[in-house]
């Protein structure tokens, strides 16, 4: 089977669903491919900030996104020998609708847009359809080749945008450049039961030698337990006991014995890497597709949505007008590529300064200097509030898409 859309869109992530909203809105022609039959998906993050929350009122969905059940994160603290110290403030981000970060199941989200986008007489979601290979003409890619519930077939496109995520597709087929960057960890990604309200922070919860983070969703925790990378087999092999013991002394309000087997525990191979170049003739890549974020500041959602709302906002008329060139695909790298590097290069020095430290067994505080500073100016701590809720060069949603 071979059928035609304007926009082939790969992936119905945070960046795919968007992006094909974004588009939809503006009248182009668009197709998301998903290879699963719904969105539950236990890797996906929670977190939504406060630059994105924005962008969901311009796009006039936020009333609908504030009904889903969620929780509000207002601040990052950091406890020191007893003492509790806020170092990340978001009630001080006055400027922005909604000062703090919301704690809301992927699945939820991406439910929402995808109900929205489906409104647009142009918009196609195709689920359990698996993008398989890139068709071409020449150098130029033309579409994709799939695998849905009827069987192979291609979809041709004016641009295929792989949003696919760490493991993709599209960068693959493509053979775009990268740059791989040290990751000191890994994850373990279990649940456990969810006794009481618990709360959500931005900054783990550490021991010398342990760290994990503690996402409270209805009716249980889903826990990221950090552990060193490459480690997954022998820490396996100390057996459930030992695991046991190590989460009680992180988390004693939890039942650890309700993990019966390490089966039950799957790891994550935490990457951290960047195209050197987004896109060739006739593709594009966005979001982790094009940057492998580390999980550390939850911000990988985020920016794979602003990578969306750039590539909507500066791709819809040439879509639309059958006048696509490579410079308008160049142009959303270089809109995004600032505020990308600018993660990423905070990200590895947090790495290094705080996660190794860790899981070599020594103890991560913050800077003695850092704290009496912070006591002194509390005002400060609007400034890891605005990197990490807001970020450099936060996107607007684009006129055509506003409601």
């Amino acid at each position: 089977m071979s059928d035609r859309t304007t926009c082939a869109v790969v992936g119905g992530g945070p960046a795919g669903l968007f992006l094909g909203l974004l588009l939809a809105r503006a009248g182009v022609d668009v197709t998301v491919l998903e290879k699963h039959s719904d969105f539950l998906r236990d890797f996906r993050g929670d977190t939504v900030h406060p630059v994105t929350m924005r962008l969901l009122d311009e796009l006039g969905l936020f009333d609908r996104f504030d009904e889903l059940p969620h929780s509000r994160v207002e601040k990052g603290q950091f406890v020191v020998d007893g003492r509790t110290y806020t170092l990340v403030d978001f009630r001080r981000l006055r400027q922005q609708p909604h000062p703090y970060v919301a704690m809301v199941p992927q699945w939820d989200l991406l439910d929402l847009i995808a109900e929205s986008a489906s409104t647009e007489p142009t918009f196609n979601l195709r689920m359990n359809t698996e993008a398989t290979g890139l068709l071409h003409d020449g150098d130029r890619v033309t579409g994709v080749r799939y695998t849905g519930a009827d069987g192979p077939g291609e979809l041709r496109a004016d641009l295929v945008v792989g949003c696919d995520g760490r493991t993709s597709v599209v960068r693959s087929e493509t053979g775009l450049p990268i740059r791989e960057y040290p990751v000191p960890f890994d994850v373990w990604w279990f649940r456990l039961p969810r006794e009481h309200d618990g709360e959500y922070s931005l900054i783990p919860r550490t021991k010398p030698g342990r760290a994990l983070i503690m996402i409270p969703r209805q009716g249980y925790f889903q826990i990221a337990y950090l552990i060193p990378k490459g480690c997954d087999a022998e820490l396996r092999a100390r057996g459930i006991e030992a695991f046991h013991q190590e989460l009680a002394e992180l988390i004693p309000e939890t039942s650890p014995a309700a993990i019966t087997s390490l089966d039950d525990v799957k790891v994550l191979d935490v990457r951290l890497d960047l195209l050197r170049r987004w896109h060739a003739d006739g593709v594009l890549c966005i979001g982790d597709a094009a940057h492998a974020m580390s999980p550390v500041g939850g911000v990988g959602i985020n920016l794979a949505i602003a990578d969306a709302v750039a590539a909507g906002g500066i791709l819809a008329d040439p879509l639309r007008k059958g006048r696509l060139t490579v410079k308008d695909l160049a142009a959303v790298h270089r809109r995004r590529i600032v505020p990308t590097v600018a993660v990423q290069t905070l990200q590895r020095v947090l790495h290094r300064n705080v996660m190794v430290p860790v899981l070599q067994g020594r103890e991560a505080r913050p800077p003695a200097g850092l704290l009496k500073l912070i006591e002194r100016l509390p005002q400060l701590t609007a400034i890891p509030a605005y990197i990490v809720g807001v970020g450099l060069l936060p996107q607007h949603a684009p006129g055509f898409a506003r409601r």
